[in-house]
């Protein structure tokens, strides 16, 4: 069975409302949607937990302009440094907001972030972003769909 139940409950004398997901599989596109929509409705930005130095941060999405893998590892990149996370690529486009999109093999764009599009190889596409020296390359395979979405981004 696919189906799925919601219910409202109202409860007298809570301090601030609170949203809990009950599910089989915190996977399912329909949770991370409704995750998603509760977080922005919350007004709290969402956050990625992130190390550095043996610290764990816990750094707002909108900061970071991308993900890259590099050997092993991948890392979460800001204006001001690069954090490695414990997440995969693969496993990141399923839990970041839609306003990230996959830019190659070994990059996730915050499109929010983005400046420039150039085109550097006939295969590949340079993107740069806001407030920043850091670069990375978008590959002919992904670079339609970047394009796509980032045009959506200035409708």
């Amino acid at each position: 069975m696919s189906g799925m139940k919601v219910r409202v409950e109202t409860v007298d004398g809570l301090e601030e409302d609170e949203v809990v997901i009950r599910c089989r599989s915190a996977d399912s596109d329909a949770v991370r949607k409704i995750r998603r929509f509760a977080l922005e409705q919350s007004g709290e930005a969402p956050k990625i937990a992130c190390w550095e130095q043996g610290r764990e941060l816990y750094l707002p999405l909108g900061g970071i302009l991308f993900f890259e893998t590099e050997g092993e590892h991948v890392y979460a990149h800001t204006a001001g440094g690069a954090y490695r996370v414990r997440h995969r690529l693969y496993e990141l486009e399923k839990i970041l907001p839609p306003y990230f999109a996959r830019a190659s093999k070994s990059a996730i764009l915050n499109l929010r972030q983005v400046y420039s599009v150039t085109r550097d190889l006939p295969s590949s596409r340079l993107v740069r972003f806001a407030g920043s020296h850091k670069e990375v390359y978008a590959s002919r395979y992904y670079y339609r769909r970047l394009r796509m979405r980032l045009n959506e981004r200035s409708r």
